[in-house]
């Protein structure tokens, strides 16, 4: 081999060393770039070449820049880090709903209900006082406020949270088609399979796009041999090679109440909901607040439904001149058990008694509820009829199928007792709440009018408060229409079933966390720069230069020497 072959197989060396000290540079500069994947610089020996009978080596050859990573790592990172926003999400949720509730902040649901509950028991004390009753009535109202407030604050979080899904669909086409456009610039510059180099720029972008994908939905990627990624998600393409499918939030009704899902547009399939923010957001709508909303109506529903039905037995200080029914049976002439009424009436009856105010007269009459299935049932129509057949009393049924009874005599006044049947409960005849449920409960506009026609009596109008009695050990007295539990233990179960949610969510997130930490820890010690790794191979490359340098120098002189032969 000539001089000159050596000066060649030093200006290799001295080639490799200068971009080995530049791909080092590179990776020291950017110690701190978040996504920066670490760069190794690939060296292998050049071609031997035969001079006379001996092979000799011709230096050094720069084979390729590849980045240091383990795809198996990036994916488990990346699922990782889809399950600690996803469990933060529902963390947040649980912790408005907390707030919410606000137990033992004195201003909570339950210290509402236990006022009411003893402004009745103060009833009992002053059955005479007008002020005692409409106190009552006015607790009876904050209550009710009460929980439509609560309810109204709950579907506040839940419309938020409906509406953060539907933001995520402009998220999720930037990102895919960010990531497409990335896989064309990634197989261009790698030269699709031939090039054994990295396009490493174009990768870490594609990387943290990736990971931001991932922290949205649940994904699962596959490295194709031209260097381009396709990206799944429940089993469809979001991206392949240089295509990118887009998505659209879409909305739908569920229980009476709208929700918004993502979903691919060519395919019209749902995108994956078991990671990342869409999942949280998700589970924290239709799971975490869907369950509390769920529940407070079951509290509220209660409440209207089981406290009516006691109440519309008894008797207030003075009786009704007219009266109309709360609800709407959706069919008159159905049976009154058929028509789905909250509470479903039974087979029974109930008393009205009229009274005259002059002469001091009452007369009662049972109005018999047929509901035995054994013949004509009653029908709204029926009791309509049955009531206007009474003297003294007009009946009749409002264009909106409520049911209105009038006194015919200035003088005459109405009451009514004994319901065995449920019926006047179940139409909200006699009623102290109207509504439904949390989001319409409220006070009887006809009590709220005159707080003398609370119902403490059950022998008659102003005679005794053993209605009262009832109503006040309301709270802790077993519902029929909820398997024997009480009001206050709905109510509990609605608090503890909320704490323990956000209690094991908290501590199924801080695993997730941990995991995830774990995870990254891994997978920097193979992406991350290491800057004493880097300064020694800075030294190394430094030194091989040199070397090389002093190689050509030395090859130099003897040129000189030659020359001066």
């Amino acid at each position: 081999m000539s001089l000159f072959g050596t000066i060649q197989n030093a200006g290799n060396a001295l080639n490799a060393a200068q971009i080995g000290l530049q791909v080092t540079g590179n990776n020291i500069a950017n110690a701190s770039t978040p996504g920066y994947i670490r760069q190794r610089l690939v060296l292998t020996p050049a071609p031997t070449q035969q001079y006379g009978n001996l092979l000799l080596g011709t230096g050094v050859k720069v084979h390729s820049i590849v980045q240091q990573v383990d795809q198996f790592l990036e994916e488990q990172s990346r699922s990782a880090s889809s399950d600690v926003v996803s469990g933060e999400v529902q963390e947040n949720t649980y912790s408005q709903l907390e707030g919410l509730i606000g137990e033992l902040s004195g201003n909570d649901l339950s210290t509402s209900m236990s006022k009411f509950f003893n402004s009745i028991h103060d009833i009992l004390n002053q059955p005479d006082s007008s002020g005692v009753r409409n106190i009552a009535v006015l607790q009876g109202q904050q209550l009710a406020t009460d929980i439509r407030r609560l309810n109204s604050k709950a579907a506040q979080i839940y419309e938020g949270l409906n509406q953060q899904v539907a933001n995520q669909a402009e998220s999720i086409n930037k990102l895919v088609n960010e990531i497409a456009n990335l896989n064309v610039q990634i197989s261009r510059a790698e030269g699709g399979d031939t090039s054994p180099s990295d396009a490493v720029g174009l990768r870490d972008r594609r990387g943290n796009a990736l990971s931001d994908l991932a922290s949205i939905i649940d994904i699962r990627t596959t490295q194709q041999p031209d260097g381009s990624v396709s990206v799944y998600s429940n089993g469809d393409f979001l991206v392949f090679q240089g295509i990118a499918r887009n998505v659209r939030a879409t909305e739908s009704e569920n229980n009476g109440q709208f929700t918004t899902g993502i979903r691919i547009v060519e395919t019209d399939a749902p995108v994956g909901t078991s990671g990342g923010k869409l999942a949280g957001l998700v589970q924290s709508r239709d799971v975490v607040v869907g369950t509390f909303i769920r529940q407070l109506n079951t509290v509220a529903g209660s409440l209207i439904q089981g406290f009516n039905q006691i109440y519309s037995s008894g008797q207030g200080n003075v009786g009704y001149s007219s009266l109309t029914s709360g609800i709407a049976p959706g069919n008159r002439d159905l049976p009154l058990d058929q028509v789905g009424l909250g509470i479903t009436p039974v087979n029974g009856s109930f008393n009205l008694v009229v009274k005259n105010s002059l002469t001091g007269e009452t007369k009662t009459t049972n109005v018999l509820i047929d509901l035995n299935g054994l013949d004509e049932d009653t029908s709204l129509a029926d009791l309509q009829a049955t009531l206007d057949s009474i003297d003294g009393i007009t009946a009749s049924i409002s264009s909106d199928g409520k049911l209105k009874i009038s006194a015919d005599d200035p003088n005459l006044t109405f009451s009514f007792g004994s319901d065995s049947s449920g019926v006047l409960g179940a139409i909200g005849l006699n009623s102290f709440f109207s509504g439904s449920d949390a989001k319409d409960i409220d006070v009887d506009a006809t009590l709220k009018a005159d707080p003398r026609r609370f119902a403490a009596s059950l022998g008659g109008v102003g005679e005794d408060t053993q209605n009262a009695v009832r109503l006040a050990d309301f709270l802790n007295t077993p519902l029929s229409l909820q398997n024997g539990q009480t009001l206050s233990q709905l109510y509990d179960k609605l608090v503890s079933d909320t704490a323990q949610g956000s209690a094991a969510t908290k501590s199924a997130t801080e695993g997730f966390r941990t995991f995830q930490a774990t995870l990254e820890g891994q997978r920097l010690a193979v992406t991350g720069v290491n800057l004493d790794e880097e300064a020694i191979k800075m030294i190394s490359y430094q030194r091989a230069y040199q070397a090389s340098a002093k190689i050509i120098a030395t090859i130099n002189e003897l040129f000189d020497t030659l020359l001066k032969l």
